[in-house]
């Protein structure tokens, strides 16, 4: 068994983010995959909170804004293509954040 050095990427957002009038966390998912990232997962809360408010789930509510979470793990160099174009989009609507992890292989 061996570990590989990797990185794994965050981006916070909310569900109905924009980015030039399309869905934000499906345009981050397709400027990943068009980059060449290994995979990416998108992961929807049931609450939250952070500079731009609270968002959680009332039952009352016809629409909702819950936070949403786009992660993806690859090597930095991979990341580092992607991140000018992604912090472009992303802005002041979310946060990016990137880590060190270590990926098991057999």
């Amino acid at each position: 068994m061996k570990f590989i050095d990797c990185k794994i990427l965050r981006v916070y957002l909310k569900e109905s983010d924009k980015f030039n009038g399309q869905n934000m966390t499906q345009v981050v998912v397709k400027l990943l995959k068009s980059h060449g990232i290994s995979g990416a997962t998108v992961f929807k809360a049931q609450c939250g909170y952070g500079r731009r408010g609270v968002s959680r789930f009332d039952i009352l509510r016809l629409s909702m804004n819950l936070p949403v979470i786009v992660e993806c793990i690859d090597y930095e160099t991979t990341f580092e293509q992607v991140l000018p174009e992604l912090t472009k989009i992303v802005g002041e609507n979310g946060l990016i954040t990137m880590e060190n992890i270590q990926v098991v292989k057999e």
